[in-house]
């Protein structure tokens, strides 16, 4: 068998270079002592000098765009994974405090990044609830599997937009009025080289109120057997590279880096993949593999709107 990497990476910031010449266990047990955030770069560097897009990752996802809308291929577990997310929104919403008199016209507005071939911001698209779901990656070949995909079904025309970009490219917005209620984050912060940097960009598009959604993979040796070594190299329910074990993230390292940012009700699901069955939430699974994690934006209490209510 295959041995894990040596070192875990400094997953929001960049631990002490003498930490890398010690074994991953030793690393691990010390990352919640460790961990030093890098500067947040200025809003000039947004546009010039730091991206949070590597062109390797860029790469491998070009490779696999042709299969992305087959739900037998190798985005099948993104296929299954989808109510799931869609769940969790509505619970993090769920949790809000409710204003003393409902907007009943208030709809969701969406920001998708790194959509892919448009799994998700689709389904977002379609829901009655929603106003707009502007969905962006970095990815050429993906992104026209999800434009043409999407050009299928006339009712998106003018709810559904994609853009090639990475978020440092995307104008930030002035007013709130232009920011999004809910900003997802699906499968994208364990391929981000400098996920501080890259969470820092990512607060600006968020409404006052508004919620910060992902999903991603813990940084244990239960996630590199199950991610890495079975679902990769023995089982290839994925391609193999999909997965960098050393950018894996811990719940509590996302948790402590919001509250340290004036973010708030940070939510977490674990979720655990059942050969035959698909996707379950299984509580306490967010310490060992895949987990949702949801934080809220500080600010105004954001309206849920009869409609809402009454999809779930």
């Amino acid at each position: 068998m295959a041995a894990p990497p040596p070192t875990a990476a400094a997953c929001l910031g960049r631990l002490r270079p003498r930490l890398h010449a010690m074994p991953a266990r030793a690393v691990l047990s010390r990352l919640p002592r460790q961990l030093t955030l890098p500067s947040t770069p200025s809003r000039r560097q947004w546009h010039s000098t730091f991206s949070s897009v590597n062109p390797d990752e860029v790469s491998h996802f070009n490779a696999l765009a042709g299969e992305w809308w087959d739900p037998h291929g190798s985005s099948r577990l993104l296929h299954l994974m989808n109510p799931l997310r869609h769940d969790f929104i509505r619970a993090c919403r769920r949790s809000e405090p409710r204003p003393a008199v409902p907007d009943e016209g208030a709809a969701l507005s969406y920001l998708d990044i790194g959509c892919g071939g448009g799994i998700f911001a689709e389904s977002a698209a379609r829901l009655p609830t929603t106003r707009r779901v502007t969905a962006i990656d970095p990815t050429p070949s993906v992104l026209a599997v999800a434009k043409a995909h999407a050009r299928k079904d006339p009712s998106l025309r003018g709810k559904l937009s994609y853009r090639q970009s990475s978020i440092e490219a995307l104008e930030e917005p002035r007013d709130d009025k232009d920011r999004y209620d809910v900003v997802s984050l699906f499968e994208v912060i364990e391929h981000v080289d400098e996920p501080a940097a890259f969470l820092e960009r990512v607060r600006p598009f968020v409404k006052p109120g508004g919620w910060l959604v992902m999903s991603t993979i813990a940084r244990t040796w239960m996630s590199w057997f199950t991610t890495n070594l079975v679902a990769e190299n023995l089982l290839r329910i994925v391609p193999p590279g999909t997965h960098d074990w050393d950018k894996y993230i811990n719940e509590d390292e996302l948790r402590r880096y919001f509250m340290d940012r004036g973010w708030e009700s940070p939510r977490v699901v674990g979720v655990v993949y059942v050969p035959g069955l698909g996707w379950r939430e299984v509580r306490g699974s967010e310490k060992v593999g895949n987990y949702f994690f949801g934080v809220r934006r500080g600010g105004e209490v954001s309206h849920v709107s009869h409609h809402e209510d009454a999809e779930q």
